[in-house]
């Protein structure tokens, strides 16, 4: 018999739903519950032509447009050479700021496209900011 146990030694059946809750889908969701929304000017920067080796950054201007404060808690990259800077407290609703990407252009050639992921307590939960980058040798 498999028996799972959650958080405190309890069954999953008597552990606190509650816990992992996302208020856009979760059962009885009031839609004036205060939530923030982080929105970008632009999601996408074309760096244009770099030389091999070349190190750029680009900073995504940001708002929490929302009613309740922003926090974002993570970033990733589908690249090791590419990494972002974020503000890592609290932002009011109508703050701004700004996400800071760096591309590193070393050993790559050509056509180049990377995605950071953006992981935040807004809705939606995560978010995608796109480079673009022609690297020639």
């Amino acid at each position: 018999m498999l028996m799972l146990t959650g958080c405190k030694g309890k069954t999953i059946q008597d552990a606190d739903v509650d816990l992992i809750r996302n208020p856009r889908s979760a059962q009885g969701y009031d839609e004036s519950e205060k939530m923030p929304v982080l929105t970008f000017d632009s999601d996408l920067h074309d760096f244009g032509r770099l030389s091999a080796g070349e190190n750029i950054s680009y900073s995504f201007h940001f708002r929490n447009t929302g009613t309740a404060d922003l926090i974002i808690s993570n970033t990733s990259a589908t690249c090791g050479c590419t990494v972002a800077d974020y503000p890592k407290g609290r932002i009011a609703p109508g703050g701004e700021g700004y996400v800071t990407v760096t591309f590193k252009s070393a050993g790559k050639a050509g056509q180049q496209y990377q995605e950071v992921t953006i992981v935040s307590n807004a809705q939606p939960a995560t978010c995608r900011l796109k480079i673009l980058a022609q690297v020639g040798r």
